[in-house]
């Protein structure tokens, strides 16, 4: 059975819990397989980076604009720079059987889950909260006032956990990549998502009945 359409897939989790780093050795292990997102972006474009590359830089009056016609799959403000998903963008990837990753926070992952309620979500969580506490604390980067914080708001985060999937469960970071590589590839084989393919051996079917 050929799989046309590719999938739609959020990455969310904790500040602290891995998905950037789950990311990161998934595109590296599975070249070609997937396909990270390129947000669109009001913050000014730094040394080095291209507009199509690292983000799609858009002025302010731009990303007003597009949130007005409803070209985000999800956006979010912060710092003073807006930051959005365009979901032309995506819909392209996936029209082309590419399976494309939104690694987002959760309340941009529920907006996704609106407009794509086919969406794959996926939340990535350490195996407890001490562990959480002690990678914060061992990133060495934030003070124990910003680690109480980032902690506070994983709290409430927790709440929205069973509106995702599939928990990924970072403890062995081997073990994550490839679970969550399994599930997606799984995913593909759902019958849900695979309504033309049923619909087609149905009708072929028919010349026996």
């Amino acid at each position: 059975m050929k799989h046309n359409q590719g999938l739609v897939i959020v990455l969310s989790g904790f500040s602290g819990a891995g998905k950037g780093t789950i990311m990161k050795h998934l595109l590296d292990r599975y070249p070609g397989s997937y396909h990270l997102s390129i947000s669109a972006t009001t913050r000014p474009m730094r040394t080095g980076e291209r507009d199509g590359r690292e983000y799609f830089f858009k002025s302010r009056e731009e990303f007003d604009r597009m949130i007005a016609d409803g070209e985000f799959l999800e956006y979010a403000t912060f710092n003073g720079n807006s930051y959005g998903t365009p979901k032309t963008y995506v819909e392209q990837l996936t029209a082309e059987g590419k399976d494309v990753i939104l690694e987002i926070e959760v309340q941009g992952a529920l907006q996704v889950r609106q407009i794509f309620p086919e969406a794959l979500l996926l939340f990535v969580t350490p195996p407890s909260a001490d562990e959480l506490k002690r990678r914060l604390v061992g990133r060495g980067t934030e003070s124990a006032e910003v680690i109480a914080q980032r902690l506070a708001i994983s709290a409430k985060e927790s709440v929205l956990m069973p509106k995702y999937d599939y928990l990924i469960i970072n403890d062995v970071l081997d073990e994550a990549v490839a679970e969550v590589h399994r599930i997606i590839q799984s995913e593909h084989y759902a019958t849900g998502r695979n309504a033309k393919a049923i619909a087609d051996m149905q009708e072929q079917l028919k010349q026996f009945v």
